[in-house]
């Protein structure tokens, strides 16, 4: 069973989590690999994580968005995420990853942030 869901927007490979608390190891590897496919399959290089109805998630899965973050730096694909709850959301800050991140509030957001070209959007 996919642990993930994907949609094509726009041009834009959005991926959203079909659990609200992301602990165990086993499936924290199965939505690891789901990740890097759905990297694969940014056939627009641009991918955005949406983290909406994510409350929890363990440290390892933040192992698996680095692992996301330098496949696509490598593989020059825009990454974003978005929608990352309160809890959640402190524990990037805690970390910094807030600042290795390209973090938006909502999708919408998101989406319109994908189509600035150039220096002057």
């Amino acid at each position: 069973m996919a642990l993930l869901r994907t949609q094509e927007m726009g041009g834009v490979l959005v991926v959203s989590f079909n659990d609200s608390k992301i602990l165990d190891e086993l499936k924290i590897q199965e939505i690891g690999k789901e990740l890097l496919e759905a990297a694969n399959a940014a056939t627009g290089r641009r991918l955005l994580v949406n983290f909406a109805g994510v409350t929890f998630m363990s440290s390892g899965m933040i192992g698996k968005l680095v692992l996301l973050n330098k496949k696509c730096k490598t593989e020059d694909i825009a990454l974003k995420l978005c929608d990352i709850s309160g809890g959640v959301s402190e524990v990037f800050k805690i970390m910094k990853l807030n600042k290795v991140f390209d973090i938006y509030k909502t999708e919408e957001k998101a989406m319109k942030s994908f189509e600035g070209k150039g220096w002057f959007g």
